[in-house]
């Protein structure tokens, strides 16, 4: 993108959150944990099935809700309701995590119950519930969790709390706002891929992709890279980009890298343009080679439009400069993995 403004634009203010004074009940047997119940509320100016629809697809959720970074469906429940299973990462003050919930949804009583499979300690349980009901013209949607550590631990316990109020607060105010421009029919996200053919193998084209911090020395419009790796498959990863006008721009994003098949990544700071950014590389190996593919998934920042591309600008052709800008970038480093893994690329 070949803007360099900062995001720093008044915005509309946002839906304010509720809370209720979070509730602890002992363990009901001598070395049980501590249970705590809170819930968060906030009102949402759109119709209850609008906002439940957004709730029921998991997948969408990183275009959504700030913390979550990527979702994915390990079971579907059927079109009528019941249960499913689905992974999760998503940050968490500062951090990144990943976990596997059951879910059982009721879309006629329009509650969503969650709970974590498998709680790694020191979390001794997590779960909760979503409730979207009626509210005047609009809804009310009440945000529940339950959690507990493990021991009572008073650390763990404080991390908890911040990390779920934090959470839960960015969560409801980015439903309100989704849910609000989907009512009125804003055409403010869109998703686009690019796909090239590579002659080798998926683990090789993988290979380049997942190795970022040589990209200063592989991809001529990536002026600096700063890469880590908190966890195994996970990478933070920030980088200046250089535009044809000569400016550059600074992102930083979280990945899920799953050699040798794909990596998903969601930007943590975007460009001016752009309120949200994910985005995929998607390797298909079949007797010819493989298939390399750039996804691309924005929500555009409207109130920038005009700040950014000029006073007469347009949300579409607001639009045709985010697709541009990414895909020639994204396609520019699709033909380096494709040079690199024919070897044809000298690197």
């Amino acid at each position: 993108m070949s803007e360099t403004t900062p995001r720093t634009a008044k915005q509309p203010a946002a839906p304010e959150v509720f809370d209720r004074p979070s509730r602890r009940t002992p363990g009901e047997r001598a070395g049980d944990p501590t249970r705590v119940d809170v819930e968060h509320t906030v009102a949402v100016p759109a119709a209850p099935a609008v906002v439940f629809d957004l709730l029921a697809d998991v997948e969408k959720w990183p275009l959504i809700f700030p913390p979550t970074v990527h979702a994915r469906f390990l079971e579907r429940a059927p079109d009528g309701g019941g249960p499913e299973r689905l992974q999760l990462w998503a940050t968490a003050n500062g951090g990144v995590r990943t976990w596997t919930s059951r879910r059982l949804v009721d879309p006629a009583r329009r509650r969503i119950s969650f709970g974590q499979d498998r709680p790694k300690a020191p979390i001794a349980a997590m779960g909760g519930e979503w409730t979207v009901r009626s509210a005047g013209a609009g809804s009310e949607v009440v945000l529940a969790h339950s959690y507990a550590a493990v021991g009572d631990d008073a650390d763990t316990l404080g991390w908890l709390e911040k990390a779920v109020d934090g959470n839960s607060r960015a969560e409801l105010a980015s439903l309100a706002e989704a849910a609000r421009e989907k009512e009125a029919g804003m055409d403010t996200s869109f998703t686009f891929r690019d796909s090239l053919h590579i002659e080798g193998t998926a683990a090789a084209a993988h290979a380049f992709l997942d190795r970022a911090e040589h990209w200063v020395e592989r991809l001529p419009h990536v002026a600096r890279v700063e890469l880590t790796e908190p966890a195994p498959g996970v990478q933070v990863l920030e980088m200046d980009t250089r535009t044809p006008d000569g400016s550059s721009h600074t992102t930083r994003s979280v990945r899920i890298c799953q050699a040798p098949r794909s990596i998903h990544y969601k930007q943590l700071i975007t460009p001016a343009l752009l309120r949200v950014h994910t985005g995929s590389w998607l390797l298909t190996e079949d007797a010819r080679g493989v298939t390399a593919v750039a996804e691309h998934s924005v929500v555009l920042e409207t109130a920038a439009v005009t700040r950014v591309l000029g006073p007469d600008a347009t949300v579409q052709q607001a639009r045709t400069f985010v697709r541009e800008a990414l895909g020639r970038n994204s396609s520019a480093t699709l033909r380096r993995a494709k040079a690199f893994v024919e070897g044809t690329s000298g690197a």
